[in-house]
Formats: structure tokens, C-alpha cells, sequence
């Protein structure tokens, strides 16, 4: 675990060590010295692989020093340009969608899973039956889905992507380990689609309003601490409400289609 705690990293990012004589890295983190020495005292043997699952700041960051020190190859999506990403990381390998990569003794299967951002992707090692999400499925919050880049849409379709696939358990980017990892699919869809309809509730009771307007409602249940983080995923929440044809923004004021 990287030392990098936060309001929005937990107790900190998920680095994962897959294999015995040959090394995969998962999702290196923030370059950070103590965890770059951390990861290869632990690793065991040589590191051949850093594989990230998307480029916000808290999970890719390491991965050039890592390669620069080690000769590993790099396995990822590009960086989107939306300004949040780690525009250091130039993956060796961009794999593509149910692609197949065998890394040493360990096989994993890339699922591209945009939504929280775009280039996000899930890793799944059939023969633990087990899933690395990075940030696309967490232990105990949901993820924030930063608009643009990130899309509520394609989220909430890639939840129901993973769900065929066979695994038990789920490796998150933070927090523990899922031990019924369908279940908590299925948890986050329930989730995201009962704050949507509480967002159309709070437009129906409160009329035409701006975001800020919408997040003290919409996110009662939620410390006033987090709300500005809130209001980004509100405004994906709004943005596919648009593209559905049930919202309406004007200028940054919304409301319901039809008011």
C-alpha cells in the first residue's frame, strides 16, 4: 500500500505483485522513494511488467521510475488530456479489449471499463477467479466520476460487462479485498440508479438550479466535507440525464425536460 492516505485515497493505493520467479507490478501509485523500495523488496524476483489499470495521479505516476529502474515493460491506456492524468506514463503495451496477456506464470485478461475514466481497465486473473479493478470498483464508497473524461453512461454499462466474467473476488485500487465480488457489482449499479432518482426527485421538488443548488439534496447522506467531490459525480449523473432526454442544462442551470 502506498503511503499517500487521503480523503479520496482511503488508507492508500493498491500496488499488487503478481507471480513467483517472474514479477508483475499492479498499479504502482504516486512516485513516492519509500514505496518505490517497498515494491522491490517485496517483489522477490524480477520485476518484468508494470501494468496499470487507468492514470489518475495515485496509481501510475511510479510506473516510469520503476521501468527506468528495472527494464520492466509498461501495459495501459494512454493518458487522456482532460488535465487530471498522469501524462508521464507511455505504456510499452496497450492492450486491447478481452486481450489475453501472459506475464510470466500469470495470465490476465484486460477488460476496457471507461467511466470513471476513460482509460480505465479491469484485470481479470481466471486462475485466482479473482478481478483488479482499480477505481472502478472500491471497497465500501462508490467512485467518483469526474465529467468529462469520466462518464456516468459508460460506467453503469461497464458494471454490466464484468458481471458475465468469472471471478469470486474483487482487488480494488483502495480498500480491502471483496470476497463476493458480484455482489458488490451489483450493489454499486443498485447504487448509482438510486441516486440518479433521487436527483430526479430534488429537480421536481426544487425546480431550475445549478449545481451547487442540487448537491445539498441530492447528497444529504453525505458529510458537507465531500460535497465538493459530490457535485462532480452529480454533474455525471446530469450530463447522462441530458443525453437520456429527461434533463434539460441551460447554461449551467438544470432541470427536469418539460418544466
Amino acid at each position: 500500500m502506498a503511503p499517500n492516505a487521503g480523503r479520496m485515497t482511503g488508507p492508500g493505493t493498491n500496488t499488487y505483485l503478481l507471480g513467483t520467479d517472474e514479477i508483475a507490478v499492479l498499479d504502482p501509485g504516486p512516485d513516492d522513494a519509500s514505496h518505490l523500495r517497498s515494491i522491490v523488496e517485496a517483489a522477490g524476483g524480477p520485476i518484468r511488467w508494470i501494468v496499470v489499470t487507468h492514470t489518475h495521479r495515485d496509481h501510475s505516476p511510479l510506473a516510469a521510475v520503476l521501468a527506468a529502474r528495472t527494464g520492466a515493460r509498461t501495459i495501459g491506456l494512454p493518458a487522456p488530456r482532460d488535465g487530471r492524468q498522469d501524462e508521464t506514463f507511455t505504456p510499452d503495451v496497450v492492450p486491447g479489449d478481452g486481450e489475453v496477456l501472459r506475464l510470466g506464470g500469470v495470465t490476465l485478461t484486460a477488460l476496457h471499463t471507461p467511466g470513471h475514466a476513460s482509460n480505465c481497465v479491469c484485470y481479470l486473473h481466471a486462475g485466482e477467479r479473482l478481478l483488479l479493478t482499480g477505481d472502478h470498483v472500491l471497497e465500501g464508497v462508490s467512485p467518483v466520476i469526474l465529467a468529462p473524461d469520466g462518464d456516468m453512461a459508460a460506467y453503469l454499462d461497464s458494471l454490466d460487462k464484468l458481471a458475465p466474467h468469472e471471478f469470486e473476488r474483487i482487488a480494488p485500487g483502495h480498500g480491502g479485498i471483496l470476497d463476493d465480488g458480484k455482489r458488490a457489482l451489483a450493489a454499486l449499479k443498485v447504487h448509482r440508479l438510486a441516486r440518479e432518482a433521487k436527483i430526479l426527485r430534488s429537480m421536481e421538488n426544487i425546480g431550475p438550479a445549478s449545481l451547487e443548488q442540487l448537491t445539498a439534496p441530492v447528497y444529504d447522506d453525505v458529510s458537507v466535507e465531500l460535497h465538493a467531490w459530490a457535485k462532480l459525480t452529480l454533474e455525471a449523473h446530469l450530463i447522462k440525464l441530458v443525453r437520456d432526454g429527461r434533463v434539460i442544462d441551460s447554461g449551467g442551470i438544470w432541470q427536469l425536460r418539460g418544466e
